[in-house]
């Protein structure tokens, strides 16, 4: 008898070629855990919908429709939950055996009321592995914990406190729901140790379609709806613009060394 019953929810449009992985990584959780499976499907014109159609049998709930964006569907996928443990892992990210075990032993290890698990994630052409949390580096930089999709759990008591997740905020709604989660001051937070990964965070994904400055200015309006010291947003919206083009002048520097010492020896 399990203590608590997951709801995993995975959003997908037109990714015909991962969702397969992603479904049967929940499914096969359902050997170690209790586990609710809903799937949003975004209305896809590719194949993803009749591969979700063959796990019909298997999986709880199946919405296909139009959303307004992947926050909406979240939001949507939200409402159909019954499980005492909410989740994501949208198309693309996959659990690892045993993954929502290991999770569920923390919550019950620490009575706590979010977990963050740890997980590999993909970036282009490189693979790290993100473990652990610091609810106090959010107030500078919101990559201060694992990730969204596949690695936040949270009771739905939590949820249902903090609310859905802000549609107005199209790549980074996700930052929003965790300062206004840390700001409340009233939620117990645990992770997976560094050697229990959960799962797998795949590269790509809508907000790596957005640039620099879509991202940072998403980012500086949710530091400004929950009321951060004005000051404060300043310095870190110039601090990230200094860092991005420090990163730029570093390669173009390199890139001017090498041509020299290509001209200093071949020519």
């Amino acid at each position: 008898m399990h203590q608590f019953k997951f709801s995993i929810i995975t959003v997908v449009k037109n990714d015909q070629y991962n969702i397969e992985k992603t479904i049967k990584s929940i499914l096969d959780q359902r050997q170690y855990s209790e586990v609710e499976y809903i799937v949003i499907d975004g209305n896809s014109s590719d194949k993803s919908l009749s591969i979700i159609n063959r796990y019909k049998n298997e999986i709880d709930k199946i919405i296909s429709e139009n959303d307004t964006g992947i926050y909406d569907a979240m939001n949507k996928g939200m409402l159909h939950t019954t499980g005492s443990i909410i989740a994501f892992c949208n198309s693309g990210d996959f659990l690892y055996p045993k993954g929502l075990f290991y999770v569920e032993k923390e919550f019950i290890s620490k009575k706590c009321d979010f977990v963050f698990g740890t997980v590999k994630r993909n970036y282009l052409g490189s693979q790290i592995v993100k473990k652990g949390f610091n609810k106090k580096r959010i107030h500078y930089n919101f990559d201060f914990a694992t990730a969204h999709s596949t690695g936040f759990y949270a009771k739905k008591e939590l949820i249902n406190f903090i609310g859905n997740y802000n549609t107005k905020f199209k790549c980074s709604s996700d930052y929003d729901f965790y300062m206004r989660m840390i700001n409340a001051n009233k939620f117990l937070g645990s992770s997976t140790t560094g050697n229990k990964i959960i799962g797998e965070v795949a590269s790509g994904g809508y907000s790596s379609t957005l640039s620099f400055f879509d991202h940072l200015l998403e980012e500086t309006k949710i530091r400004i709806k929950n009321k951060q010291n004005i000051f404060y947003i300043a310095l870190i919206f110039i601090n990230a613009i200094f860092k991005n083009y420090l990163n730029k002048i570093k390669i173009i520097y390199i890139l001017i060394s090498l041509i020299f010492i290509f001209l200093l020896f071949f020519t």
